[in-house]
């Protein structure tokens, strides 16, 4: 029982060691991290719902938001090496899924979207990375490698090593390497593509191509009409002599007359 208990206790420091620069000792890490004091007490709470003691369980999730602002049903499923850093305002909810290695910021929410009593909320893989204040929302999949952008709001799977950015998220990288400590802080990497930006950079190409091709039909049409036109006339007055007076003139009802009488 006491090496189970020091064998946890030492894998939840050295994860921090590995994610937080910041992280000192042992001792320190044991007693001013939040993150660590949740997700020992979620272990707890956790075998709790599992034998049936659920008022217990959820009285002692309760205690743990109470003391750490981190709120973790104990019926979620979380696998090893699980790490918040920072935590205040963290929801994780009932029938979310967590695998190994995980890692989330301040202010994240893996929440449902739905009253009925079934999955209602995400499945994260392996090693995935979810920045401050970013929303996964519904029973949907976040792939193993990936990384959720700060602020993000995720409403789609995600598929595996993709990098999501944006309000609502979209899939900005679809190979996102992992960088060379192979942990990305808050989900970003140095040169986080902007989808936004890189839409109104296509929207301004596309106008200057329009503009270049009606300056190149316009340079076309002045090529192609004679120097000495003066214009444009319409042909509909011209023709008939008989009809009446000088050509481009419309025959009066005179002379319409006459020419009945001549027949």
């Amino acid at each position: 029982m006491v090496q189970s208990l020091s064998r946890v206790l030492r894998e939840h420091t050295d994860i921090v060691f590995e994610r937080d620069p910041a992280a000192r000792t042992r001792w320190e890490v044991l007693t001013t991290y939040p993150g660590v004091h949740a997700v020992l007490m979620y272990r707890l709470a956790h075998r709790l719902w599992c034998r049936r003691w659920r008022w217990l369980a959820r009285v002692l999730s309760h205690v743990a938001r109470f003391l750490t602002g981190i709120e973790i049903h104990p019926g979620a499923e979380i696998g090893r090496r699980f790490f918040i850093d920072h935590g205040m305002g963290v929801v994780i909810g009932e029938t979310a899924k967590v695998g190994d290695d995980v890692t989330l910021y301040h202010g994240v929410t893996l929440g449902g979207t739905t009253w009925k009593r079934e999955r209602r909320h995400p499945t994260l893989g392996d090693q995935v990375v979810v920045g401050a204040g970013a929303k996964i929302l519904g029973p949907i999949e976040v792939g193993s490698c990936s990384r959720i952008g700060s602020n993000a709001v995720v409403i789609k799977d995600v598929p595996e090593n993709a990098v999501v950015v944006g309000v609502p998220g979209r899939v900005v990288n679809k190979e996102g390497a992992r960088t060379s400590e192979g942990f990305d802080p808050y989900g970003q990497k140095e040169h986080m593509p902007d989808p936004v930006a890189k839409a109104v950079e296509c929207i301004s190409e596309h106008v200057h191509a329009v503009e270049r091709r009606l300056e190149s039909l316009e340079h076309d049409h002045r090529a192609a009409v004679p120097a000495d036109s003066e214009g444009w006339s319409c042909p509909l007055g011209e023709g008939d002599e008989n009809a009446g007076g000088e050509a481009g003139e419309p025959a009066s009802a005179t002379d319409t007359a006459r020419e009945q009488e001549d027949r």
